[in-house]
């Protein structure tokens, strides 16, 4: 088995690729970036398993999650996260990746869940999919997304907003998916009047 982890916490991705490699068969190799992840990914044969920390460089939200399952041969794709949110793990897997890792989950649920999305199967730990709706965090917009957010509220379009941060406009909709959750917004327009009323812009 075939193994992508890409973290920019040099510890974190160690321990994790440590814990897998016990596995009788399983090949790990190391990214600190997506940049660095997507050119790995060009040079090989896809993996049988990319892990993508959430908050490393060059994610941009869940923008680099659609990036790397749309490079990775059809092959799975999971999130791992200390600090992603239920609402982004929903998203994440909307969007087809193959699971959701929290960063405390145990080694050896680690590994079995590993296996698990290798086979073609989704996980995400229940206990974090059930808990209680979580408070929202618009502090936790990435740059992208306040761009785009200061777009909507300026009441342009999203061709218009992709063109002014020269993005594809099917990026910037998964963009406004994402903020409105963050944000507990409805729509983009209820995002525009949260982000005045918060002064969030």
């Amino acid at each position: 088995m075939r193994l992508l982890i890409a973290d920019d916490h040099d510890l974190v991705r160690e321990t994790i690729g440590a814990f897998l490699e016990q596995e009788k068969g399983v090949q790990v190799t190391h990214a600190s970036s997506l940049s660095e992840a997507m050119s790995t990914v060009r040079k090989a044969p896809a993996f049988d398993l990319v892990l993508l920390d959430y908050s490393m460089p060059g994610m941009d939200g869940l923008a680099g999650l659609q990036t790397m399952l749309n490079e990775n041969g059809g092959n799975p794709v999971a999130l791992i996260s200390g600090t992603a949110s239920k609402s982004i793990a929903e998203e994440a897997l909307r969007m087809g990746a193959s699971g959701f890792l929290p960063k405390t989950l145990a080694a050896k649920t680690l590994t079995n869940a590993v296996k698990f999305m290798a086979m073609g199967e989704t996980f995400a730990p229940i206990d974090f999919m059930t808990a209680a709706p979580e408070d929202t965090q618009p502090g936790l917009l990435t740059p992208r997304e306040s761009q785009v957010l200061k777009g909507i509220s300026e009441g342009k379009s999203n061709k218009e907003i992709a063109r002014d941060i020269d993005l594809r406009e099917v990026t910037v909709k998964l963009h406004i998916k994402t903020l409105s959750r963050k944000l507990g917004a409805k729509n983009r327009t209820h995002a525009a009047m949260i982000a005045r009323d918060q002064k969030l812009l």
